[in-house]
């Protein structure tokens, strides 16, 4: 490990040329040769976050059981079993760090051996610091580029509608003004948070919110949604895999828990998660670590959990639905994010600005929010929600105008009784416009379509 001196006169701005991801990069070195560790550790000390030193293959295999690394960078020849071996051991028992090999012998065999065993770059000694600090930062950005990638790709898989201002709580009411309160005193703390409110109120965005003003703002923001993710196949995204772990496994892959290392991981609609991986899920909240499917080693996690859901978790757990151990474990700190017809005035502000970010989008003229349409946006129930008001404000640019039934529209929610009712209509109406298809439905209303069908069968009960 680096000196008390070297850590404290580390610059996380050191070094440029390098990448700015070194600073905050994890790295194991294993070499037998004590001169060799004594120059790595001079070497990258000073520039790394955490660096860990071992003089064989069974101290190393000690330390990645102990410690999540970024990257290990090994020699090849040492004694009883070379680096090779070593990592393909590795790879097979669950390690999915980029690995780099050091090797006084450039022969192509090695080359092809490392490769197979899964070494991402080869170093042969000897070499210069500059070197290996380039060999570093070429990894870094690779793990930097998969991982925002996945996750990306993720999110635009998962995504049920793409929703404009989705980084801040916008509203001048007392009520979102108090969850913004909330959101600013918790998110420096490393406290699980869990967010309720109905569908389309902002619970995502709220969790974007928290990530943004903690300290782990310059790592990843990783929303899952539990209920779009078939259940056969939720163990594997969260959690990860090696090769041949089910049938279809042509090669392992990290799961979204470790995507999101040193960040911030969003389970939405978590009331939806099957009860086997709420299970293993409180394994992960309590220890801290994570077990890819079909590995035999457990990998540490540093993540801050965030959990959201529109349901009523007390209710689950007396029917049975979800785990009561692992509710008392996610609920420290509740947010709830209040429906928007309880937020005077925000309608209007936010269909403004809807108005101004679609209307640029669409490359659309604004229409404009004269007086009776104010009056019908701060009047309606909004049972959809910022989701529904973002619908209407792209309508009403494709058609140029208001709706003309959505003063009338406005009126008749304001007057037809309970909010049950009110969203019962507005399920019943989206359905009726989607031809009666619910996939549509469910993406048109921000909600998975075991909702919509949850729905359904109690209305016909």
């Amino acid at each position: 490990m680096p000196t008390e001196a070297a850590r404290a006169s580390r610059d996380t701005s050191a070094d440029p040329e390098f990448g700015p991801w070194l600073a905050q990069a994890s790295i194991l070195v294993v070499d037998d040769e004590p001169g060799m560790r004594n120059f790595l550790m001079r070497t990258l000390g000073p520039r790394c976050k955490r660096l860990e030193l071992a003089a064989d293959t069974n101290e190393a295999s000690q330390k990645l059981d102990r410690h999540h690394f970024d990257i290990v960078i090994l020699d090849n020849i040492m004694p009883r079993k070379n680096g090779v071996e070593w990592l393909a051991e590795q790879r097979a028992i669950g390690f999915f760090a980029d690995a780099i090999l050091m090797t006084a012998y450039a022969d192509l065999e090695t080359a092809i051996q490392a490769l197979r065993a899964g070494a991402v770059d080869f170093i042969l000694k000897p070499f210069r610091s500059n070197q290996l600090l380039n060999a570093v930062a070429r990894c870094l950005d690779r793990i930097r580029l998969q991982r925002e990638n996945y996750v990306l790709r993720y999110e635009l898989k998962a995504a049920s509608d793409h929703m404009l201002l989705r980084d801040r709580l916008i509203g001048e009411s007392a009520a979102i003004a108090g969850v913004r309160e909330t959101i600013a005193r918790v998110a420096p703390l490393p406290t699980s948070v869990l967010l309720t409110g109905q569908s389309g109120t902002g619970k995502e965005v709220a969790a974007r919110s928290l990530h943004a003003l903690s300290d782990r703002a310059g790592k990843p923001f990783v929303p899952v949604n539990c209920g779009a993710i078939p259940a056969d196949m939720i163990e594997s995204e969260l959690f990860g895999h090696l090769k041949g772990a089910f049938t279809g496994a042509d090669r392992g892959r990290e799961g979204l828990f470790q995507h999101a290392q040193g960040g911030t991981l969003l389970l939405d609609e978590i009331s939806e998660m099957p009860p086997a991986t709420q299970a293993k899920l409180l394994r992960v909240l309590e220890d801290r670590r994570v077990r890819p499917v079909g590995s035999e080693r457990e990998v540490p996690v540093d993540l801050r959990f965030v959990f959201a859901t529109n349901a009523e978790l007390e209710k689950e757990v007396q029917a049975g639905r979800f785990r009561a151990d692992l509710f008392f474990r996610i609920n420290v700190m509740h947010i709830h994010l209040p429906p928007l017809k309880e937020r005077d005035g925000d309608a209007v502000e936010l269909a403004a600005l809807f108005m101004k970010k679609l209307s640029a989008q669409l490359a659309m003229p604004v229409v404009p929010i004269d007086n009776a349409a104010r009056r019908a946006l701060a009047s309606y129930a909004w049972p959809g929600n910022v989701r529904e008001l973002r619908n209407l404000v792209e309508r009403a640019l494709i058609l140029g105008r208001f709706p003309e039934s959505f003063g009338s529209g406005a009126a008749a929610a304001g007057e037809g009784g309970s909010l049950a009712d009110v969203e019962r209509r507005h399920i019943l109406a989206v359905l009726a416009a989607c031809n009666g298809q619910r996939e549509e439905a469910a993406r048109q209303l921000g909600v998975s379509r075991k909702t919509i069908d949850r729905k359904l069968a109690a209305w016909d009960g």
